[in-house]
C-alpha cells in the first residue's frame, strides 16, 4: 500500500513538473509551436502508458499507480491553466488595462 502512494506521488511530481517546466499558460523560453508539440508529446506518451498498463494489468500494478499520479498532475496543471483564464476574464470584466507581472505558475 505504501508503494502505491509512492508511485502515485512520483507520477504527480513528474507530470506537474513537466507542465511547469514547459509553461502551463505560455511557453517558457520556447516557441509556441514547440510548446504545442511538447503538450502533444506528453499526451501521446501518456496514452501509450495507459495502453501498456491495461495490456499488462496484473503484472504492472506499479504502472497503474504511476498513471494515477500522472493523471492527478495533469488535472492540477489544467486547473492552474483554467484559473489563469478565469483571472484574465476577471481583469477584462473590471476594465483593467494594465498587465501585472505574472508569477511562475502564470497568475
Amino acid at each position: 500500500m505504501t508503494y502505491d502512494w509512492i508511485f502515485a506521488l512520483v507520477g504527480f511530481a513528474i507530470m506537474f513538473g513537466m507542465l511547469v517546466g514547459i509553461g502551463i499558460n505560455q511557453p517558457r523560453g520556447i516557441s509556441v509551436k514547440t510548446w504545442c508539440y511538447g503538450y502533444l508529446g506528453i499526451a501521446v506518451g501518456f496514452d501509450l502508458l495507459v495502453v501498456v498498463a491495461l495490456v499488462g494489468l496484473p503484472q504492472l500494478v506499479w504502472l497503474t499507480n504511476l498513471l494515477l499520479g500522472l493523471s492527478a498532475g495533469a488535472a492540477t496543471g489544467l486547473g492552474f491553466h483554467v484559473a489563469h483564464h478565469i483571472s484574465e476574464e476577471n481583469e477584462h470584466d473590471h476594465g483593467a488595462d494594465e498587465h501585472k507581472q505574472k508569477s511562475m505558475l502564470g497568475f
